[in-house]
């Protein structure tokens, strides 16, 4: 006999059970949160592109994210960072030395392998050194409070005063803002003054033993007729210090530049800056003006000029108005250490605008007010000039002019003529291989009967003519 129950059973649909693990439990649920990820992949770039709210919160995970990891993974070899190279040549040391023709003295030069300055005689050897390394100088007033590692800080520019006094700018690895300070020092290394804001890339001297130096700082307010630009940015500025190195004033670059004639060229940054970055001018360069140039009207003594590769632009800097006078674009990209000769001609490192664009380094002399080339040097094969960074030049007093290829980490003397007279190339080396080699960013030449005091140059060991034959700088 056939109950109701026995029925009602036979009429029910029969059920498998499945393990959750299956497939058939899980792939709807993967294709769920794959779906949920595009949307949210979608809805972040959309916010991010039109710049609606959290763009602002997002963008900052984003760099906060890869400046972590850029720090745990690029930042731990100080030899595999952009501030070695590959070594382009075996050369090590002068390679080439013209005497009757090259501006016989001593070339002092900083090398990011070490926290040191290099005073070295025409044939490479080695005549002084300052070594201070920056743990020696950081106490809990500076702007950096967890400077990197004594391995990752270099010296990045120098000056050498005529008694061996010399003024040092520190930097390092993979830190933002960039610039560790500004540190005055003796003959013997030992601390005279600091400056410790994030002072980078350049600094000057006027005829009153001031010091203009270039520094930076996070900002988070809009900037005013440039609302658009992401948030948060580096602002650039120019810090006037004493000669014992106390601030005097302070001169907004960034809010300057927008607020001039030529603000504009701030839409044509480029894109990668634009959206991570934040650096809309990166100022690497400044001069201070002695006395009017010929061509500009609106110069006059103690203005400086500025060198603002974002946007391939010099501009005239009055620190007493706060303003923009002047400014200039042409035929240079992406330029280092503009500066004024005392003819008024316009001189600098003209890193990418070799004709074509985007081409070979070559070093420019210019008229400003025409933007007329009266001379160059590179963007020739018997000239070969390559750093898409960094590098600086300076005319000598015979006319020569000191170039610094950084990417090459070589110096080179050159006559009016183009013809190299001197060549160094970094002696030092570094990497498993040996093969990669420290940038140096800026050198400077000193005839020593002219330049240094004879208590100077009696600590030297030079005793008038020529300096002491030490073994190579290594």
């Amino acid at each position: 006999m056939t109950t109701d129950t026995d029925r009602q059973r036979r009429s029910r649909p029969h059920v498998t059970k499945r393990d959750p693990g299956e497939p058939g439990n899980t792939l709807p649920i993967l294709f769920g949160i794959l779906g949920v990820a595009l949307l949210a992949f979608l809805g972040g770039s959309y916010t991010m592109n039109r710049g609606l709210f959290p763009a602002d919160y997002l963008r900052r995970a984003f760099d906060s994210g890869n400046a972590l990891y850029d720090k745990m993974t690029r930042y731990q070899d100080p030899v595999q960072t952009d501030f070695w190279q590959p070594a382009r040549t075996e050369g090590r040391g002068v390679v080439f030395h013209d005497p009757a023709a090259a501006y016989e003295g001593l070339t002092l030069y900083t090398s990011t392998h070490d926290q040191r300055a290099f005073l070295i005689d025409m044939e490479g050897r080695l005549v002084h050194q300052w070594a201070l390394p920056f743990s020696k100088v950081w106490d809990d007033t500076a702007a950096v409070k967890n400077p990197q590692p004594d391995s990752m800080v270099w010296i990045e520019k120098a000056h050498l005063f005529p008694n061996g006094d010399l003024l040092a700018l520190y930097a390092a690895n993979g830190d933002t803002p960039w610039g560790y300070g500004l540190v005055k020092m003796d003959r013997n290394s030992k601390v005279i003054w600091r400056y410790l804001e994030h002072a980078h890339h350049d600094f000057d001297i006027d005829k009153d033993g001031n010091i203009y130096v270039l520094t930076q700082a996070i900002a988070e307010n809009d900037l005013p007729g440039f609302e658009h630009l992401n948030k948060p940015r580096i602002d650039d500025f120019v810090a006037k210090l004493s000669p014992d190195g106390h601030e005097l004033e302070r001169f907004w670059v960034t809010g300057a530049f927008a607020g001039s004639g030529f603000g504009r060229r701030l839409y044509f940054v480029p894109w990668d800056v634009h959206q991570s970055r934040g650096d809309y001018l990166h100022a690497n360069a400044v001069d201070v003006l002695d006395a009017p140039v010929p061509g500009i009207p609106e110069s006059r003594a103690g203005q400086v000029l500025l060198s603002l590769r974002e946007v391939s632009t010099v501009a005239l800097a009055d620190m007493e108005k706060q303003s923009m006078v002047w400014g200039a674009t042409g035929a240079w990209l992406r330029q280092h250490d503009a500066q004024f000769l005392p003819d008024g001609s316009l001189m600098l490192f003209d890193n990418e605008g070799a004709p074509g664009g985007h081409g070979p380094s070559r070093v420019i002399e210019l008229d400003p007010a025409t933007e007329q080339i009266t001379w160059s040097y590179g963007n020739r094969a018997d000239q070969p000039l390559d750093s898409v960074a960094r590098s600086s030049e300076t005319r000598l007093a015979n006319g020569n002019t000191l170039i610094v290829e950084s990417m090459a980490s070589r110096m080179i003397e050159v006559t009016p003529a183009g013809r190299i007279v001197w060549d160094f190339v970094n002696p030092v080396r570094g990497g498993a291989a040996e093969d990669r080699i420290p940038v140096i960013f800026w050198a400077e030449r000193f005839a020593p009967d002219r330049d240094l005091t004879p208590d100077f140059r009696t600590a030297l060991g030079l005793g008038g003519e020529t300096p002491p034959a030490d073994p190579p700088v290594r």
